[in-house]
């Protein structure tokens, strides 16, 4: 059986723990930033975990990262 290739979007776009859970950064801090309150900006600068159903799908995109 072949190798699997990793998803380079999905490898830019995620950051794997060391416990294995899965974060993303929110989008939509690029421009349009003037109109948002400085905790928006702030809360969007956090890493979040994604959920449960969404992690599945970004595993198959990442083979060889777990």
């Amino acid at each position: 059986m072949p190798k699997l290739k990793t998803h380079k979007g999905a490898k830019r776009r995620f950051k794997i723990t060391g416990t294995g859970r899965i974060l993303m950064s929110k989008g939509s801090k690029r421009h349009k930033k003037s109109a948002k309150s400085l905790r928006v900006l702030q809360s969007d600068d956090k890493m979040r975990e994604v959920s449960r159903g969404e992690a599945r799908k970004v595993r198959r995109l990442l083979p060889y990262s777990f």
